[in-house]
């Protein structure tokens, strides 16, 4: 299915990826990366096609949540090493600068796609999350994680940078810039507890009700008042660049526009009648 920015063109409930699995129920959406025997590698069109996915979620009224996860017990080893790393090496030995740039900008576009839409996405990890792996999980907004599983940034193995994708800005704001310097420089793996000590890992489950919890996360959410979770969302990400009084008045306005929507008044008198409140997103 070819995506496309017109709303009424977009059918995620029939959308086929052809890189990766996605099921949508009862408003939640369930991207599965399935490349199992490898450890669930990105590629180049699969970092596409993920970008274009998430870009087009900003127009789809029918997802309210979206869960991330692996196939096999792992989460995502990164880059591809024969698909992405070594095509990458062929591009620098041949001095093709401008292809090595569009290849670092299309992957920081997946970034700023996941963080553009205003669904909830959720990362439910287990095993290997490494590279690519660990900076989507990073860009969700919700982590889960098993004790078993590894997450590792690990790009300076390979001779890169850890600034990569959003690294540098966002890792720090999730575990302290110390512990988020240590890992950059190292490239070392954190484990599942060390990755909930730091703040990285929301909670930690079995690896056997994983897939459970992360659904059941989405569904509580997605029955929520999303469109107050998708305004949430959007001041989490724009105050990063913000003072305080800046921050608050956009928080005033905000909060003021979600005093318009009916899921305000529904609470209300939800909590009148001491009955639970139904949303319905608007």
């Amino acid at each position: 299915m070819a995506l496309s920015h017109d709303r009424n063109a977009i059918d995620f409930a029939q959308y086929q990826p052809r890189h990766f699995r996605w099921a949508l129920r009862d408003r939640v959406a369930t991207i599965t990366l399935d490349r199992p025997e490898r450890k669930n590698p990105l590629t180049f069109e699969s970092y596409a096609e993920l970008r274009d996915t998430f870009r087009a979620l900003l127009y789809a009224d029918a997802v309210k949540t979206v869960v991330i996860t692996g196939a096999g017990g792992n989460f995502c080893s990164g880059g591809d090493v024969h698909e992405i790393i070594g095509p990458l090496v062929r591009m620098q030995e041949a001095g093709d600068m401008q292809g090595l740039l569009d290849f670092t900008r299309m992957t920081g576009d997946l970034v700023k796609a996941m963080r553009a839409c205003p669904q909830v996405i959720i990362a439910a990890i287990d095993g290997v999350c490494a590279g690519a792996g660990a900076i989507i999980a990073m860009a969700s907004d919700l982590r889960l994680g098993t004790a078993a599983s590894k997450v590792a940034f690990l790009f300076t193995r390979v001779g890169l940078a850890g600034a990569d994708m959003g690294a540098c800005n966002i890792l720090p704001r999730l575990i302290g810039a110390g512990r988020a310097a240590e890992l950059l420089y190292t490239g070392r793996a954190m484990d599942g507890a060390e990755a909930e000590r730091f703040g990285f890992f929301n909670r930690l489950v079995a690896p056997e009700t994983l897939a459970a919890e992360a659904e059941a996360l989405a569904a509580s959410l997605a029955n929520g008042p999303s469109f107050a979770h998708a305004m949430t969302k959007r001041c989490l990400h724009q105050e990063w660049n913000m003072a305080i009084d800046e921050a608050i008045e956009a928080e005033a306005q905000a909060q003021a526009i979600c005093m318009q929507t009916k899921d305000f008044g529904r609470a209300y008198h939800a909590f009148v009648a001491k009955q639970k409140p139904v949303f319905a997103g608007n």
